[in-house]
């Protein structure tokens, strides 16, 4: 039960993603574009590590998100870095091309691939319980309607340590 995520559409969309970004990742460093100066290739590299980092974050999150168990302001805080992981590998799709990295097609399957998966990701948002949830003191996450500033219900009831220790 505990791996359920691992069946999920989304999270098998993300696996797909993350080979795709393999494959791209060698093919690009198999190439032999030529760097006018070593700047050009210290960012193509870079730009290779965040293509990577992005691909792997997303997967990772995910399965972090996945229990229906976890808070709600939990779950939009991990939707959000996958959001964001997702839409920063077209950008890094599109600065191996301003790099001189000419394999477009390898980039538009990546392209197409993440528009599937922004699919999956939204659906999936919208099945994130707004009632599981604790105040979000920052305001970032919280479900519609509650605020930052709200009071917490749960701290008007009372709590006695000593209720939990056995004291015989």
């Amino acid at each position: 039960m505990e791996d359920d995520w691992e069946n999920l559409p989304i999270y098998i969309k993300a696996t797909e993603i993350s080979e795709l970004v393999d494959h791209i990742v060698s093919a690009v460093e198999n190439t032999d574009i030529d760097f006018e100066d070593d700047i050009r290739a210290e960012m193509m590299e870079s730009n290779l590590d965040y293509l990577r980092e992005n691909s792997i974050i997303i997967p990772a999150k995910i399965a972090g998100a996945a229990s229906e168990d976890t808070l709600y302001d939990l779950r939009m805080e991990n939707a959000a870095i996958i959001r964001k992981a997702a839409r920063e590998l077209i950008t890094d799709a599109r600065g191996l091309q301003m790099h001189g990295y000419k394999d477009t097609a390898y980039l538009d399957l990546l392209r197409t691939a993440v528009e599937e998966f922004r699919i999956l990701f939204a659906e999936w948002v919208k099945t994130f319980d707004e009632w599981n949830y604790i105040i979000d003191r920052w305001g970032l996450f919280n479900p519609p309607g509650v605020n930052y500033d709200d009071h917490d219900p749960d701290d008007d009831m009372p709590f006695d340590p000593n209720d939990f220790f056995d004291e015989d």
